[in-house]
């Protein structure tokens, strides 16, 4: 076993920042030629090299290739190609106006990279939810040290090694490792973090951060709702919300639904769909299903086997329930009418069950979520209704909404990706990720031409009234200050 001055010499984190921080002072980061060479490089070894990634992520999460295609590869090489396309238009200057208080003057607003960053990120999508944010560290022009989940070994040892083989080793790197690793680079002093994961390591970033006053980006998760409401098309409402639940890694997942909503004359119908829909999708023996990601972990398997275990709540399970603890496996399992105060409600799921709960009529089901005392990642209504539609945009506060859908709103580059209170602060994706890792850097030009003796002293009662129209854009307040101005001198 190696000693604690082995570990040292194999990694030291105020070495591999000052290397950054070298690159970076150097200017290597900042030009749109590094910038663009390195999303072309990312994109290249996303093409080159999916085989890899797609038995990486089965070994981790034993995650279906169509999950690791398209919900990781396929996302990430899409916010390449977008940054791409945007960059140079995300890194020209902003014009902006100036004012009577300033004339005559220019403005603009300079986007400019924070400098050395640090990432991260999450074991259950390890591809996209690393390289995403890098993505936008990249286009902004930073230095990044990415720090990849232990959790899915496999997919951390085969982002180090490509991200070595494609990218600039000066300017990005990725550090595998636990949570000696992953403290000692909190240690560091850096220009911004993006972390993805749970509240209770969030609040270790937040207060390693908060020594050097480092900017921090806080992407965690909640539980997410689903409104169902009456008078719908069931089928695919029922086949969407196993898709975002059951279909994207099994239930672990940020944004995957947590929990339903309906009201208690409609649950029967929405229970029989979606069993039916259940079967049609995994069989008749999901733990058998190739369809299914497995728990992450012995750990996780745990947990969520506690979650089900709970006396108030082992009863309340209508479908599902079967384990395989050998192979980490949990079928899709429904319970209905759940108490409130049970382990399954008042934690974040994060994986295969889906309590039902019932309501009376479904505008009740603004109040259970609200009630919560959290604002969840995201929050999922299903309805004809467009009153309902109009209310439940206006009440309910989440990081984001999607109404007769659930997770598709990921997918849209154009829309920002992050959570609001306990679920999280700050948000990427798109534009987003570029303004993430940007400072807004304020610019305004004058010449020495007008030159506005008001603001010199000796002050006067005359000079006060002029400044204080011109503050107020009073283009009458001004002429009559200077008419006074003038009669007092006269």
């Amino acid at each position: 076993m190696a000693s604690e001055g082995e570990k040292k010499a194999v990694f030291d984190a105020e070495s591999v920042v000052k290397e950054l921080r070298d690159s970076f002072a150097a200017g290597t980061t900042k030009s749109y030629k590094w910038r663009s060479s390195q999303l072309n490089a990312m994109l290249k070894m996303m093409e080159e090299n999916e085989p890899l990634i797609v038995a990486a992520l089965r070994d981790d999460l034993s995650k279906p290739e169509l999950e690791s295609s398209i919900y990781e590869i396929a996302m990430v090489k899409s916010s390449c190609r977008m940054a791409l396309k945007k960059m140079k238009q995300w890194m020209m200057p902003e014009k902006a106006k100036t004012s009577l208080i300033t004339f005559p003057s220019s403005a603009e607003i300079v986007p400019e990279p924070l400098g050395v960053v640090l990432v991260i990120s999450a074991w259950n999508y390890p591809f996209l939810l690393s390289l995403d944010p890098v993505v936008g560290a990249i286009a902004a022009g930073n230095a990044v040290v990415l720090k990849p989940s232990e959790i899915s070994p496999a997919t951390s040892s085969l982002l180090a090694r490509l991200a070595a083989d494609y990218l600039d080793h000066s300017c990005i790197k990725v550090i595998e490792g636990a949570v000696p690793e992953t403290a000692a680079l909190l240690e560091q002093k850096w220009d911004k973090i993006l972390y993805t994961g749970n509240g209770r390591i969030a609040r270790t970033v937040m207060a390693a951060a908060a020594k050097h006053l480092t900017p921090v980006v806080l992407e965690l998760g909640g539980k997410c709702p689903v409104i169902v409401d009456s008078d719908i098309n069931l089928q695919v409402a029922t086949r969407r919300i196993i898709a975002g639940k059951w279909g994207c890694n099994n239930g672990q997942a940020c944004v995957s639904p947590d929990y339903i909503i309906t009201p208690k004359n409609y649950a029967q119908k929405l229970i029989d769909s979606l069993k039916c829909e259940l079967e049609r999708f995994y069989g008749k023996n999901p733990l058998e299903s190739k369809d299914l990601s497995r728990i992450v972990n012995s750990s996780h398997f745990a947990r969520l086997s506690k979650l089900l275990d709970e006396d108030k709540v082992s009863s309340k399970i209508i479908h599902g329930g079967e384990r395989d603890k050998a192979n980490l496996k949990i079928a899709p399992t429904i319970l209905l009418d759940v108490p409130q105060d049970s382990l399954i409600m008042t934690e974040e799921i994060f994986g295969p069950l889906l309590p039902i709960i019932l309501v009376d009529k479904v505008e009740d089901s603004f109040d259970v979520i609200n009630s919560s005392g959290t604002r969840p990642l995201a929050a999922y209504l299903f309805t004809n209704d467009k009153k309902l539609k109009k209310k439940f945009i206006a009440t309910v506060s989440a990081g984001g909404l999607v109404v007769n859908d659930t997770t598709v709103h990921l997918a849209e580059p154009a829309l920002p990706f992050g959570g609001v209170g306990d679920s999280g602060t700050g948000a990427y994706h798109g534009k987003f990720s570029f303004d993430t890792f940007s400072h807004k850097k304020a610019v305004l030009c004058r010449g020495f031409a007008g030159d506005a003796f008001v603001r010199y002293p000796p002050y006067s009662r005359g000079k006060i009234r002029l400044l204080k129209a011109l503050f107020d854009g009073n283009f009458l307040g001004i002429i009559r200050a200077l008419v006074g101005w003038s009669n007092s001198k006269s």
